[in-house]
């Protein structure tokens, strides 16, 4: 099979070329621009182009499948010689499906939780040997690839995504699954240039959920009241398991979490995760992996790479970085950090680098997401608004809209990292939440600063 990529570079799409090459087919694509980790993985497989750009002469009826990425534009020179040649054009979520149709599809949604429940649930199957299919938003641990598509394995498991599925398909990504497995983790605005209202976006959950296969399954977060009626209101003819954060308890920074044979340390800390485990185990006993065996994989899960993840500890001091930008998940991560180390100073950094983040209309969405933090920073680059075409905000909008009590605004890079390398980190756990990297931030050499 022939297939060819319309803006392979993305973080996705060059991880579906790697696993369809490694499956036997024979991969092209093509991009304007693409940057590591993509371009070096794509080069060690002779996936990467020769030249960057578009290129419509390499577009032939050969050519068995596109797969356009959200990257290409609907007027992309690639994308118009394959329409008018009339080839298959595929979102990237509709060749998964079309690649697992005869599979049992099992699709994890949410605002929330998405990646670390998937990555969970790839984590206890991989500790007893249970190989699936699988797509996941997030580099694991013991994993070489976010995709993996065989012909044989009976199972796929999803991280099924709101967000659009292609320039010339509007429709979320997770809307293609049809899953026979499914879970909803929590609902919470987001997306805003896409869903323009809360119920926009609740929609696609109903949506979600209404095209789970008759007689499939939802396990479903019943802590959260918009996911509860979501799914209470479903009329679809499926089983409905809710899950809800399991008993657990904190000692000298460790959480335990309490099962069958007592409690047991766990690797992960916070009321969320410890919400997203009960969903993942859910999830692992639908597909045969009993609760015991459940918690003996789980104990030795460190969660999804920048999900909460730990990049240096030293005596007093620790430094966690963690992919959260939306309101709910800056809210429950600084939370979790202050809940674990309820005796130190918590000053949690947050990037604003999305769309909606920058939005001035969407800036209230964030009051005291920051509250559990001592002290509390916020930084944007006012290129970032110039980039997406956004109002420019000031400081004194974002003072208002976070309502913290000791908030400090950055919009020069250079002054962020100064004050960063200026702090005493004793007795300090310092949180850098961004799904950017703070105009250039160093992460490498933050645990220089507590040693």
């Amino acid at each position: 099979m022939n297939v060819h990529f319309i803006a392979i570079g993305g973080a996705a799409m060059h991880n579906l070329a790697l696993a369809l090459h490694q499956k036997g087919m024979c991969v092209t694509g093509s991009d304007d621009v693409i940057f590591d980790p993509s371009k070096s993985r794509l080069d060690a497989c002779g996936l990467l182009p020769i030249k960057m750009g578009w290129f419509p002469e390499k577009i032939t009826s050969s050519i068995d499948a596109i797969i356009l990425g959200m990257h290409a534009k609907a007027d992309n020179p690639e994308l118009i010689k394959a329409q008018e040649l009339g080839l298959n054009i595929y979102s990237y979520p509709e060749f998964i499906y079309e690649q697992s149709k005869h599979k049992t599809r099992v699709v994890i949604g949410g605002s929330h939780g998405k990646t670390t429940i998937t990555a969970m649930i790839l984590h206890v199957l991989n500790y007893h040997n249970k190989t699936v299919d699988y797509m996941v938003g997030a580099q694991l641990e013991g994993f070489d690839v976010m995709v993996q598509l065989t012909d044989e394995n009976d199972f796929i498991v999803l991280e099924g995504d709101e967000y659009l599925s292609s320039p010339i398909d509007p429709r979320p990504k997770f809307h293609h699954y049809k899953p026979n497995i499914a879970l909803l983790s929590g609902i919470a605005w987001d997306h805003i240039n896409v869903f323009p209202t809360f119920e926009d976006y609740k929609k696609q959950f109903s949506i979600f959920t209404n095209s789970i296969v008759e007689g499939g399954s939802i396990s479903y977060n019943s802590e959260d009241q918009y996911v509860k009626e979501i799914v209470s209101a479903s009329e679809n003819p499926i089983r409905k398991f809710p899950y809800e954060t399991p008993q657990h308890t904190i000692e000298e920074g460790v959480t335990y979490l309490e099962t069958p044979e007592g409690p047991m340390p766990l690797e992960i800390f916070g009321p969320h995760n410890l919400n997203n485990l009960a969903g993942a185990k859910w999830i692992c006993q639908h597909m045969g992996i009993d609760e015991l065996d459940f918690y003996e994989a789980i104990a030795s899960f460190k969660g999804a790479d920048k999900r909460l993840e730990k990049i240096a500890e030293h005596q007093s001091s620790v430094i966690f970085k963690d992919f959260a930008h939306a309101p709910s998940k800056v809210k429950a991560t600084t939370s979790a950090v202050k809940h674990q180390y309820t005796q130190r100073r918590l000053l949690a950094c947050l990037e604003l680098h999305t769309y909606s983040s920058l939005n001035e209309t969407f800036l209230f969405e964030y009051s005291q997401t920051l509250d559990s933090a001592d002290e509390a920073v916020v930084f944007y680059s006012p290129n970032a608004l110039k980039i997406k075409n956004l109002k420019a905000i000031s400081s004194e909008q974002i003072a208002d809209a976070f309502q913290h009590k000791n908030l400090t605004v950055y919009t020069d890079p250079i002054a962020f990292q100064e004050f960063i390398n200026a702090q005493n980190y004793a007795n300090t756990a310092l949180l850098l939440m961004s799904s950017g990297n703070y105009g250039g931030l160093d992460f490498d050499t933050l645990p220089n600063l507590i040693i």
